[in-house]
Protein backbone atom coordinates (compact mmCIF):
# COMPACT_ATOMS: atom_id res chain seq x y z
CA UNK A 1 0.00 0.00 0.00
CA UNK A 2 1.36 3.46 -0.85
CA UNK A 3 0.78 6.34 1.34
CA UNK A 4 -0.51 9.77 0.09
CA UNK A 5 1.48 12.15 1.60
CA UNK A 6 -1.08 15.11 0.74
CA UNK A 7 -3.56 13.96 3.20
CA UNK A 8 -4.96 16.24 5.56
CA UNK A 9 -3.62 14.75 9.13
CA UNK A 10 -5.40 15.69 12.07
CA UNK A 11 -2.84 17.33 14.91
CA UNK A 12 -2.43 16.48 18.44
CA UNK A 13 -5.05 19.49 19.46
CA UNK A 14 -7.26 17.87 17.30
CA UNK A 15 -7.06 14.41 18.59
CA UNK A 16 -6.90 15.54 21.93
CA UNK A 17 -10.30 17.10 21.75
CA UNK A 18 -11.65 14.06 19.81
CA UNK A 19 -10.21 12.28 22.99
CA UNK A 20 -12.08 14.54 25.56
CA UNK A 21 -15.14 14.51 23.51
CA UNK A 22 -15.55 11.40 23.74
CA UNK A 23 -14.61 9.61 26.86
CA UNK A 24 -17.38 9.03 28.60
CA UNK A 25 -15.36 9.95 32.54
CA UNK A 26 -12.44 11.09 33.16
CA UNK A 27 -10.80 8.41 34.30
CA UNK A 28 -11.38 6.67 30.60
CA UNK A 29 -9.36 9.95 29.11
CA UNK A 30 -6.70 9.73 31.33
CA UNK A 31 -6.40 5.81 30.07
CA UNK A 32 -7.06 5.02 26.86
CA UNK A 33 -5.23 8.63 26.08
CA UNK A 34 -2.13 8.62 28.09
CA UNK A 35 -2.24 4.63 26.21
CA UNK A 36 -2.00 6.58 23.08
CA UNK A 37 0.68 9.32 24.19
CA UNK A 38 2.71 5.91 25.35
CA UNK A 39 2.38 4.41 21.95
CA UNK A 40 3.12 7.41 20.30
CA UNK A 41 6.29 7.89 22.27
CA UNK A 42 7.22 4.10 21.03
CA UNK A 43 6.56 4.70 18.04
CA UNK A 44 8.51 7.82 17.55
CA UNK A 45 11.61 5.84 19.41
CA UNK A 46 11.61 2.85 16.68
CA UNK A 47 10.98 5.96 13.69
CA UNK A 48 14.90 6.86 15.27
CA UNK A 49 16.08 3.53 14.60
CA UNK A 50 14.11 2.62 11.15
CA UNK A 51 15.56 3.79 7.80
CA UNK A 52 12.82 4.59 5.60
CA UNK A 53 10.53 7.29 4.11
CA UNK A 54 7.80 7.17 6.54
CA UNK A 55 4.91 10.01 7.18
CA UNK A 56 5.88 10.95 10.43
CA UNK A 57 2.71 12.67 10.83
CA UNK A 58 0.44 10.23 9.84
CA UNK A 59 2.01 7.43 12.33
CA UNK A 60 1.71 9.90 14.96
CA UNK A 61 -1.90 10.77 14.58
CA UNK A 62 -1.91 6.64 14.38
CA UNK A 63 -0.85 6.20 16.81
CA UNK A 64 -2.87 8.58 19.04
CA UNK A 65 -6.06 7.60 17.42
CA UNK A 66 -5.98 3.73 17.09
CA UNK A 67 -7.60 3.15 20.52
CA UNK A 68 -10.20 5.92 19.90
CA UNK A 69 -13.15 3.32 19.65
CA UNK A 70 -12.60 1.99 23.32
CA UNK A 71 -14.83 4.93 24.65
CA UNK A 72 -17.92 3.22 22.13
CA UNK A 73 -17.72 0.51 24.72
CA UNK A 74 -18.03 2.01 28.06
CA UNK A 75 -21.79 1.55 29.14
CA UNK A 76 -23.85 4.90 30.89
CA UNK A 77 -22.47 3.63 34.31
CA UNK A 78 -18.92 4.09 32.82
CA UNK A 79 -17.54 0.30 32.87
CA UNK A 80 -16.34 -1.23 30.28
CA UNK A 81 -16.97 -3.95 28.26
CA UNK A 82 -14.32 -6.27 28.43
CA UNK A 83 -15.98 -9.10 26.16
CA UNK A 84 -16.82 -6.88 23.58
CA UNK A 85 -13.31 -5.26 23.53
CA UNK A 86 -11.90 -6.79 20.19
CA UNK A 87 -14.27 -4.83 18.51
CA UNK A 88 -12.78 -1.38 19.69
CA UNK A 89 -10.56 -1.01 16.77
CA UNK A 90 -13.41 -1.58 14.20
CA UNK A 91 -16.22 0.80 16.45
CA UNK A 92 -13.08 3.59 15.83
CA UNK A 93 -12.85 2.96 12.12
CA UNK A 94 -16.54 3.19 12.01
CA UNK A 95 -16.27 6.49 14.18
CA UNK A 96 -13.51 7.87 12.26
CA UNK A 97 -15.49 7.90 9.05
CA UNK A 98 -18.20 9.05 10.29
CA UNK A 99 -16.03 12.00 11.24
CA UNK A 100 -15.13 12.40 7.53
CA UNK A 101 -11.29 11.02 8.15
CA UNK A 102 -9.30 9.54 5.48
CA UNK A 103 -9.39 6.06 5.34
CA UNK A 104 -5.85 5.61 5.95
CA UNK A 105 -6.38 7.15 8.98
CA UNK A 106 -9.32 5.16 9.90
CA UNK A 107 -7.51 1.80 9.25
CA UNK A 108 -5.29 2.27 12.47
CA UNK A 109 -7.74 1.51 14.55
CA UNK A 110 -9.43 -1.50 12.68
CA UNK A 111 -5.75 -2.96 11.66
CA UNK A 112 -3.66 -2.87 15.22
CA UNK A 113 -5.09 -5.52 17.06
CA UNK A 114 -2.51 -8.06 18.37
CA UNK A 115 -0.17 -8.73 15.08
CA UNK A 116 -3.05 -8.46 12.72
CA UNK A 117 -6.14 -10.48 12.92
CA UNK A 118 -7.04 -12.75 9.37
CA UNK A 119 -9.86 -14.14 8.19
CA UNK A 120 -9.24 -17.42 9.81
CA UNK A 121 -8.99 -16.14 12.60
CA UNK A 122 -12.15 -14.40 12.84
CA UNK A 123 -13.73 -17.33 11.86
CA UNK A 124 -12.24 -19.82 14.01
CA UNK A 125 -12.32 -17.97 17.26
CA UNK A 126 -15.41 -16.59 16.29
CA UNK A 127 -14.60 -12.87 16.62
CA UNK A 128 -17.37 -10.45 17.10
CA UNK A 129 -16.26 -8.88 13.92
CA UNK A 130 -17.64 -8.56 9.92
CA UNK A 131 -15.33 -11.11 8.75
CA UNK A 132 -12.57 -10.45 7.14
CA UNK A 133 -8.69 -9.28 7.60
CA UNK A 134 -7.51 -6.74 9.78
CA UNK A 135 -3.64 -7.14 9.10
CA UNK A 136 -1.45 -3.63 8.96
CA UNK A 137 -0.27 -3.16 5.54
CA UNK A 138 1.89 -0.06 5.01
CA UNK A 139 5.17 0.39 6.98
CA UNK A 140 3.30 2.96 9.18
CA UNK A 141 0.20 1.02 9.73
CA UNK A 142 2.92 -1.96 11.15
CA UNK A 143 5.00 0.53 13.10
CA UNK A 144 1.98 1.37 15.41
CA UNK A 145 0.61 -2.12 15.58
CA UNK A 146 4.08 -2.81 16.69
CA UNK A 147 4.31 0.14 19.24
CA UNK A 148 0.74 -0.73 20.28
CA UNK A 149 2.33 -3.97 21.92
CA UNK A 150 4.55 -2.54 24.54
CA UNK A 151 1.83 -1.25 26.54
CA UNK A 152 -0.83 -2.57 28.25
CA UNK A 153 -4.51 -0.74 29.91
CA UNK A 154 -4.52 -3.46 32.36
CA UNK A 155 -5.26 -1.86 36.03
CA UNK A 156 -2.90 -0.79 37.21
CA UNK A 157 -1.70 0.40 33.30
CA UNK A 158 2.11 -1.09 32.64
CA UNK A 159 5.18 -1.32 30.06
CA UNK A 160 5.40 -4.43 28.23
CA UNK A 161 8.96 -6.19 27.63
CA UNK A 162 9.19 -7.86 24.44
CA UNK A 163 9.41 -11.40 26.27
CA UNK A 164 6.71 -11.11 27.81
CA UNK A 165 4.51 -10.05 25.28
CA UNK A 166 5.56 -13.33 22.78
CA UNK A 167 4.96 -15.46 25.78
CA UNK A 168 1.41 -13.95 26.20
CA UNK A 169 0.81 -14.24 22.43
CA UNK A 170 2.10 -17.83 22.11
CA UNK A 171 -1.17 -19.01 23.22
CA UNK A 172 -2.73 -17.67 19.81
CA UNK A 173 -0.30 -19.81 17.81
CA UNK A 174 3.44 -19.99 16.99
CA UNK A 175 2.78 -18.45 13.86
CA UNK A 176 1.51 -15.19 15.76
CA UNK A 177 5.33 -15.25 17.86
CA UNK A 178 6.90 -15.34 14.51
CA UNK A 179 4.84 -12.62 13.27
CA UNK A 180 5.88 -10.61 16.61
CA UNK A 181 9.65 -11.46 15.95
CA UNK A 182 9.78 -10.79 12.81
CA UNK A 183 8.53 -6.56 14.15
CA UNK A 184 11.01 -6.85 16.44
CA UNK A 185 13.60 -7.59 13.91
CA UNK A 186 12.08 -5.37 11.86
CA UNK A 187 12.12 -2.40 13.78
CA UNK A 188 14.21 -2.99 16.65
CA UNK A 189 13.01 -2.71 20.66
CA UNK A 190 12.41 0.84 22.80
CA UNK A 191 13.80 2.39 25.93
CA UNK A 192 10.80 0.47 27.90
CA UNK A 193 12.85 1.67 31.28
CA UNK A 194 13.17 4.91 30.07
CA UNK A 195 9.54 5.52 29.62
CA UNK A 196 9.10 3.55 32.58
CA UNK A 197 10.44 6.57 34.67
CA UNK A 198 8.71 8.85 32.45
CA UNK A 199 5.39 7.95 32.73
CA UNK A 200 5.84 6.05 36.22
CA UNK A 201 4.17 2.81 35.19
CA UNK A 202 6.13 -0.71 36.29
CA UNK A 203 7.61 -2.58 33.35
CA UNK A 204 6.62 -6.23 33.17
Amino acid sequence: MTIDHSLVIPTDEQIRALHERYAPTEEAFELVHTHCQIVCAVAEQLLDGYRSDLNVALVRAGSLLHDIGVYRLYDASGQLDHESYVRHGVLGHGLLRELGFPELVGRFCSHHTGVGLTRQDVLRQRLPLPVGDYLADSVEEQLVMYADKFHSKTTPPTLVTTSSYAAGVRRFGEDKVARFMALVEKFGEPDLLLLSRRYRQPLI
